[in-house]
């Protein structure tokens, strides 16, 4: 049977979808059911207007506000924060799902260079007894200074130890303060009955593929290895030689006008009869939304070409330091720089890009204002100002 084609225009449909990003972000709100639908939500520190975690929830339903997060994390214990592709928080009730992942990073990091200065077992077990005693702890409570020169990524001794437990399953974070990350024992964060739960590797990487699968709509083995980044390529080429009689294979037309093959669920012709038109409400995305993240499927999808440039020098920037990208209906017509000046009380528009091609007439524009002022509500800040 020859593959299913999906059209370009659909499979975007069918992507932002996925993503909850086709319907208008209102109505009533379920934080933890929006992380769930999504899988996992990437945290990130860098606040320009918000932090990255509290702006993609926002942009699915705009009623979301940050003390939300944290009550999961913190008092419900309904969400867990570890690594996925970088550090995200994650539904609880995966954890069983997980348990090999605190595997792999422990491997991971004993081969990486990173933690050559790690500290041995014993001081390890003595941050530890400090915890168990002291009860959850940041960075702050320690005082080990870093030895030679310093770089970027260098830490002192006991924020290697202490994030060391945490990839390994060790430590789990209780909560944060100003997102300052406290560590408790994972013992006293993880519930009981799903930390006694037990899954071979095997179903362990079977629902990991599944879940990708369903929460992205199709894909290439590189997009579903790299959702969760928790399996290796190898891991995911022998799960789709053991699935064929429960995959779908499509053909996807790209943004370029090729047709590219892809796996979807089987139950892909019954999603693509129940897709919606998507919204026409134009939102400004943070750049680690999950539709931004990767971004060779950013680009085979929309034809938009996207790079975050917060880590180059300036004098190297295409762009500038933080930059969003605007998303009206199922295709990005710009982007924008925008600063929340809490100080001053100001959402600043430093500079805004139409994309090449895409006109702005005066009601695109408007939809833009719009888009500002509820971001403006959302960061509390008194007045928006372009100053570009």
């Amino acid at each position: 049977m020859a593959p299913l084609r999906i059209p370009n225009r659909t499979a975007r449909q069918l992507w932002l979808t996925a993503q909850g990003l086709a319907r208008t972000p209102t109505g009533a709100l379920d934080v933890l059911g929006e992380i769930r639908r999504l899988g996992f939500v990437q945290l990130d520190a860098i606040q320009v207007v918000a932090r990255a975690h509290h702006h993609i929830l926002w942009s699915r339903n705009q009623n979301y506000r940050e003390p939300m997060l944290g009550q999961l994390l913190a008092n419900d214990r309904s969400i867990f924060e570890h690594f996925t592709h970088d550090a995200s928080v994650i539904p609880m009730e995966f954890l069983p799902m997980w348990e090999r992942q605190f595997r792999r990073k422990r491997a991971e990091l004993d081969r990486a260079g990173w933690y050559r200065s790690l500290p041995d077992a014993d001081t390890r077990a003595r941050i530890k007894d400090r915890i168990r005693t002291e009860g959850p702890l940041s960075t702050h409570a320690f005082d080990s200074q870093i030895e030679g020169p310093k770089a970027m990524w260098t830490r002192p001794p006991h924020k290697l130890a202490l994030d060391y437990m945490w990839y390994v399953g060790e430590l789990a974070t209780s909560h944060r303060v100003n997102f300052t990350k406290y560590y408790d024992l994972s013992e006293r964060v993880f519930p009981q009955d799903l930390r006694a739960s037990r899954m071979s590797d095997e179903d362990q990487i079977d629902w990991l593929c599944r879940a990708a699968l369903d929460r992205i709509g199709f894909g290439s083995a590189g997009d579903i290895q790299r959702f969760w980044a928790a399996s290796s390529a190898v891991e995911l080429r022998a799960w789709l030689a053991r699935s064929q009689e429960s995959l779908q294979l499509v053909e996807i037309e790209t943004a370029q006008g090729e047709w590219v093959t892809a796996y979807a669920p089987l139950n892909i012709e019954d999603r693509l009869a129940a897709l919606r038109p998507v919204t026409s409400r134009l939102r400004i995305l943070n750049p680690f939304d999950p539709v931004i993240r990767d971004r060779n499927r950013l680009s085979r999808l929309f034809g938009f070409d996207y790079r975050v440039e917060m880590f180059k020098p300036a004098a190297q920037r295409i762009w500038g330091y933080y930059v969003f990208p605007i998303l009206e209906g199922q295709r990005f017509v710009g982007r924008i720089e925008v600063k929340a000046d809490r100080r001053a009380s100001e959402l600043q528009v430093l500079a805004f890009w139409p994309e090449p091609g895409i006109d702005w007439p005066a009601s695109r524009h408007e939809k833009l204002a719009a888009e500002l002022e509820r971001m403006r509500r959302f960061t509390g800040v008194e007045s928006t100002v372009w100053l570009t």
